[in-house]
């Protein structure tokens, strides 16, 4: 059951369950907390207070900002709403780069944080041109054709076509969304700056889970943060994509739960 929290001229949904180390989750582009539903169960099952906010614009949240930096202000009021002095953070992709945000802003409040295919270098210009172009061009044709030909590229071709339910299920969610939070999105993404450092100066522990076949970072963006931060734990899987949670759900939930737990380990030296 999903809770709203009033916030600038809107609002913004998020779930929360379960009691002891406050843990946020942040859907990606074209995601929302659905895509957290496995993982969610199994970090109740060990005994955490699991927060799944839906970023403005996606699923019933109010479109609202076109900045990175107005996805963590988003996290924070939800976090400040449900009293959270300490939490450990997990972003998948663009939720990734909300993390990195929130960590820049208010890294006292990080117990931990977790880059789920994600990383925290700002777009080629290159990049950052195309998703300009396909704000023009959803703009003027609407964003279903978009995300019907978005989401199975994030997925390895032999996953996808062996799990189209899944994959249909996405794109219809997707679709769902209101056009302006998909281009808010695509928007915020092309300016975010470079946080490579904000990795470097952070004191608490990063988990990175990457895949293999991840066409949507690129291999060198995965390997060069790897060593940035201090205390880390890293995961590769092979045969995986862009979508860890579906593609190797239960190895992400084990890297997951084992983090978490490190977290709680750090914070007791």
């Amino acid at each position: 059951m999903m809770d709203s929290l009033s916030w600038r001229d809107g609002q913004v949904n998020y779930s929360q369950a379960g009691k002891g180390t406050p843990v946020i989750l942040v859907h990606g582009f074209c995601e929302d907390s659905y895509i957290w539903e496995d993982l969610r169960r199994d970090l109740l099952e060990e005994s955490y207070r699991v927060i799944c906010v839906d970023l403005p614009g996606f699923r019933h949240s109010t479109p609202q900002g076109d900045r990175i930096e107005d996805y963590a202000q988003a996290v924070l009021a939800v976090a400040a709403e449900l009293k959270l002095e300490q939490f450990v953070l997990l972003g998948h992709s663009m939720g990734g780069y909300t993390a990195l945000a929130v960590a820049e802003q208010k890294p006292e409040c990080l117990l931990g944080l977790g880059l789920i295919h994600s990383h925290p270098y700002a777009d080629p210009p290159e990049k950052g041109e195309s998703r300009l172009k396909s704000v023009a061009f959803i703009e003027r044709y609407g964003h279903e054709m978009y995300v019907k030909q978005l989401v199975p590229k994030l997925f390895a071709p032999r996953f996808a076509m062996s799990h189209r339910f899944l994959v249909d299920k996405l794109i219809f969610r997707a679709a769902r969304y209101p056009l302006a939070g998909i281009a808010n999105a695509l928007r915020a993404m092309a300016a975010r700056p470079d946080r490579s450092g904000v990795l470097s100066d952070l004191a608490c522990p990063v988990l990175f889970i990457n895949g293999e076949l991840d066409e949507a970072v690129p291999e060198n963006f995965r390997r060069d943060q790897l060593p940035l931060p201090a205390k880390a734990q890293i995961h590769t899987f092979p045969k995986v994509a862009h979508m860890g949670m579906f593609e190797a759900a239960r190895e992400v939930e084990l890297a997951v739960r084992k983090f978490v737990a490190f977290c709680e380990e750090s914070q007791e030296e």
